[in-house]
């Protein structure tokens, strides 16, 4: 899935410009009013150098599972991942997708005024309208036959997903789609893993949701265990 990237159908809006910017490691995938390649990837290696200057300075930061202390001195792109992990129970590099996608997003806002910024499945959104976004959950049976509707009142809004059985990206757990909702991309990032690492079966459901409902930020959230789905919040599903 990480390699095809075939869940990049997520969304259905067909009025914005797609277009892909790729450095290293990180792969985004954008749509914006007009084709913004240069500028994305100014602000992809911003993104990318505070976070590798940071992790140079501090190595823990790359390889802790649990929160480290705030630093004020760091810049604010890593505080909020410092912060969104405090909050989380993980390490910070647990949102370092969502941390990109936003970084990037927010500042294509700039330039245009609906934006959508995928990063390996973490997703920054604004759009002027409601938006699907399909919910890609590997083997599980429901894997894009279930879409998010978000109205444009939600936005711009951070949802990220994690997974256990789908991708690279560390999970403790095993759900198949562990999606978080939050106006903070980071954020979600963060209590997207935090959420799909209680998660060992479909009995695990309901405690991943009570999880997702104590992060504060958090908005919504669904959970995919197999053929076995519960969500939380500000959560609204259609069918595809």
């Amino acid at each position: 899935m990480y390699v095809q990237r075939s869940y990049r159908n997520f969304d259905t809006n067909q009025t914005l410009v797609p277009f892909c910017v790729v450095l290293r490691e990180t792969d985004l995938y954008i749509k914006a009013r007009t084709r913004l390649e240069q500028e994305a990837l100014h602000l992809l290696k911003t993104a990318r150098r505070e976070v590798e200057r940071y992790i140079y300075h501090h190595p823990v930061f790359k390889t802790s599972l649990t929160p480290l202390p705030q630093d004020l001195l760091a810049s604010p792109m890593v505080q909020t991942m410092l912060q969104a992990a405090a909050f989380c129970g993980v390490g910070p590099m647990a949102a370092v997708a969502g941390a990109i996608a936003e970084h990037v997003g927010k500042g294509l806002l700039e330039l245009s005024p609906e934006v959508i910024v995928e990063n390996g499945g973490d997703i920054f959104i604004q759009t002027n309208e409601t938006a699907l976004i399909e919910i890609f959950a590997g083997a599980s049976p429901l894997s894009q036959k279930l879409a998010l509707s978000i109205k444009a009142s939600q936005m711009p809004l951070g949802v990220c997903t994690s997974s256990g059985t789908v991708g690279p990206s560390l999970s403790f757990g095993q759900a198949d789609a562990a999606t978080i909702l939050s106006p903070c991309a980071t954020l979600a990032d963060a209590a997207a893993t935090a959420v799909g690492n209680v998660i060992h079966g479909k009995q695990d459901i309901p405690r991943a949701l009570e999880k997702a409902q104590s992060i504060p930020g958090v908005s919504g959230a669904l959970i995919i265990v197999g053929e076995h789905l519960g969500a939380w919040g500000d959560v609204e599903l259609v069918g595809l």
